[in-house]
């Protein structure tokens, strides 16, 4: 590696030795690659000496998913940060993976174009590490996940080679679908630098609509009435009363609408159908029970209901109680058994159980709140995650809808996935990573 590019400094070590979730464990050296070829020689190197590498973006994963579990290398990615194309007419961008998601969603939106993924970590998360774990947000109602957006991938395999997958055309069907294999795949089959993304046209116009509810299972309800009377909104988010309560308590109560539940919905598109819109959402949303509902039509008004919704992790930590934030998805249908499903596991287990989220595709943060000091605290904690998960699986759902396996969820990997499945993964891994030395330690 060129100087400059190795650290063994204790200080930077344990800067790459975790990510947002609580589990750290220290690399032997972190690489700071600038160039495809060097990720390619260190790779190369790394897969001779039979040395793990980890690779990492901006470290602001919830599973633990950049955790140096075997220690080796932490491979980061952050230097790697240039947007090297914006092409209106292709309606593409090429980037490399340390690009910070916001800034490229600014500098497309300058050219009146648009990146739809919006996970709520992108002023901080690394386009690298959303194609890492097939990241979302609330946009993903109508307009996908990060698979939908990535046309093509350059790749270093853990021997060095160098591939591209896919290209810069908006359909290919040209072999095998490879980008789906790396999408999601958690750095454990390649080092992805450099990315093709798809970009849309801008919105011109766009209105949020935010409405509260006296119980969570009424809001549940409201999302698929909305729905079923054939709305398609860019957003559609829910919060539960704890959620509510705790913004209430570290924002202000003026600042949280009343009631006990809490819809968010945000329209985009042109300006006259948006204004139609937003006006039969509101009277449909009152129908089905709304106690308030607040329509806004500015920036400045649509980013104070926005804001509030950012504001809700934060909020849950300022209780001082530990957050563990489980992103389980479910079957929409199954939207209301789940809320009621975290009353229950409140009741039995003795923990507050706050819900909110990505309602319009069934995403949604449980987050179980604990106070590690209090008795039994770990024993009650795994029974209400197992229980929690057994009704995620047993409903057909995914015990990740955003945040991945990493670490956090390995142990619950066996349960949701059948046993033929977990092979398939081993082989493809097998393949491609024979000595197992890319992100070790993880579920596959």
């Amino acid at each position: 590696m060129p100087d400059g590019r190795v650290s063994t400094e204790e200080a930077v070590l344990a800067a790459h030795a975790g990510d947002a979730w609580f589990a750290a464990s220290l690399p032997e050296a972190v690489v700071f690659p600038e160039s495809a070829e060097e990720v390619s020689a260190l790779l190369k190197f790394a897969s001779e000496k039979g040395v793990p590498v980890t690779p990492r973006g901006a470290g602001r994963g919830y599973v633990g998913g950049c955790v140096p579990a075997r220690g080796g290398i932490a491979v980061s990615l952050m230097r790697m940060n240039r947007i090297l194309e914006i092409n209106r007419e292709d309606g593409v961008a090429v980037a490399q993976p340390g690009v910070i998601t916001g800034d490229l969603q600014d500098a497309v939106l300058a050219q009146g174009l648009f990146y739809p993924p919006d996970p709520a970590s992108l002023r901080e998360c690394s386009l690298g590490g959303n194609v890492a774990t097939n990241a979302g947000g609330p946009r993903c109602l109508k307009y996908g996940v990060t698979r939908h957006y990535i046309l093509g991938l350059q790749v270093v395999l853990m021997d060095g080679t160098i591939v591209r997958v896919g290209g810069r055309t908006h359909k290919n069907k040209m072999g095998l679908d490879l980008i789906g294999m790396f999408v999601g795949s958690e750095g454990l089959l390649g080092v992805v630098t450099e990315i093709t993304v798809r970009l849309l046209p801008a919105p011109p116009a766009s209105a949020t609509l935010a409405a509260s509810f006296a119980e969570a299972t009424g809001a549940a309800a409201a999302v698929q009435a909305v729905l079923a009377h054939g709305f398609l909104p860019a957003a559609m988010e829910v919060a539960d009363h704890f959620t509510l309560e705790a913004a209430r308590a570290h924002l202000g109560a003026d600042k949280v609408p009343p009631g006990n539940a809490h819809v968010i919905l945000e329209l985009d598109g042109q300006p006259a159908s948006v204004r139609g819109e937003a006006a039969s959402l509101a009277e449909l949303l009152r129908k089905v029970g709304a106690l308030t509902v607040k329509t806004a039509t500015t920036p400045a008004e649509s980013d104070a209901i926005w804001g509030l919704r950012r504001a809700f992790s934060g909020s849950l930590r300022a209780t001082g109680l530990t957050k563990l934030n489980e992103d389980v998805t479910v079957p929409r249908s199954r939207l209301v058994d789940l809320f009621v499903l975290g009353g229950a596991l409140q009741a039995k287990y003795g923990f507050p159980v706050a819900c909110f989220g990505h309602a319009g595709d069934g995403n949604i943060h449980v987050n179980i709140m604990v106070d590690p000091n209090e008795p039994d605290t770990t024993t009650r904690m795994e029974a209400a995650l197992d229980e929690l998960f057994d009704h995620v699986v047993a409903w057909g759902g995914a015990i990740s809808g955003e945040h991945g396996v990493g670490l956090a969820k390995k142990r619950w990997w066996l349960k949701a996935a059948p046993a033929e499945l977990r092979r398939l993964t081993a082989m493809v891994k097998s393949a491609l990573d024979p000595q197992s030395l890319l992100n070790p330690g993880k579920f596959v």
